[in-house]
């Protein structure tokens, strides 16, 4: 029987980051790297992604690659593992986490459902979901081979609970329906494509709650109120989930939605 130490370890595995850059991306990044593996940043542009790699292997002393890609190209994302595969010789974790977030001056996001645009919602839809799916398929033949192979779904509270517009009311702030219902499509293509890719590739998905990013005080003390936790999560929340989904700790988990929201979704 394996120990903990054993079960938890990536050594000698190669873990890629979607949206990499990013706040929690890179954060799982270094989780992924302390706990052993080679990693590979994912990002839109190479300017975001060098910083992370530089302190990535500075810190860890892994391996890195960087990848520049534009998620929105769905023929771009399917190149991405290949490229991978090229560099660093295999691909044994994926961790699908960047997301079409949008900003307040992007037309018809931030904005009263009546006035959000079909056009804004195919750009989430490709990134938020259709990306996932082209990546996903694209990575399979990698994973497969791999003997340890998990792919990792970052969706998002609002992929299971409907929004709370109390807590945007008098801010500019909004919850667009795109995002929802890409988040929501996350969570039931992890079920769906574990089925279809077990038993060599374990498919999982985290469910974050909202993350403290300097948000207005009236939103987050509204937030705050209605978490048992009391607290919006931090990136460091995330850390043991996706070492937990990644390594041969959940070796017998496939097709789950592991929710870390401070018990947010629970009333």
């Amino acid at each position: 029987m394996s120990d903990f130490k054993t079960l938890m370890s990536l050594k000698g595995r190669v873990a890629a980051v979607t949206g990499g850059a990013g706040h929690l991306g890179s954060t799982m990044l270094n989780a992924l790297a302390e706990a052993g593996a080679d990693v590979v940043v994912i990002d839109v542009k190479d300017k975001y992604i060098a910083p992370v790699a530089a302190q990535l292997k500075e810190k860890w002393g892994c391996r890195v690659m960087g990848i520049a890609v534009d998620l929105e190209d769905s023929d771009a994302a399917a190149k991405v593992p290949e490229k991978i595969v090229a560099e660093m010789g295999r691909l044994d974790i994926l961790v699908n986490n960047a997301a079409f977030v949008g900003t307040s001056g992007l037309t018809g996001w931030n904005e009263p459902f009546e006035r959000q645009s079909v056009e804004t919602w195919k750009r989430a839809l490709t990134v938020n979901l259709t990306a996932i799916f082209a990546l996903t398929q694209a990575a399979a033949p990698y994973l497969r081979a791999s003997g340890h192979g998990s792919i990792v779904n970052v969706a998002s509270i609002y992929g299971i609970v409907g929004p709370d517009f109390r807590l945007y009311e008098g801010l500019h702030m909004s919850n667009p329906a795109a995002y929802a219902a890409s988040k929501g499509g996350v969570v039931q293509f992890t079920r769906w494509s574990s089925t279809v890719l077990a038993p060599e590739i374990r498919v999982n998905a985290i469910t974050p709650g909202g993350i403290f990013r300097n948000q207005d005080p009236k939103f987050v003390g509204r937030y705050e109120s209605r978490t048992p936790m009391k607290r919006m999560a931090r990136e460091e929340d995330f850390i043991g989930a996706v070492v937990y989904l990644a390594s041969d700790l959940s070796q017998y988990v496939t097709g789950q939605n592991l929710v870390v929201d401070g018990g947010f979704s629970v009333w």
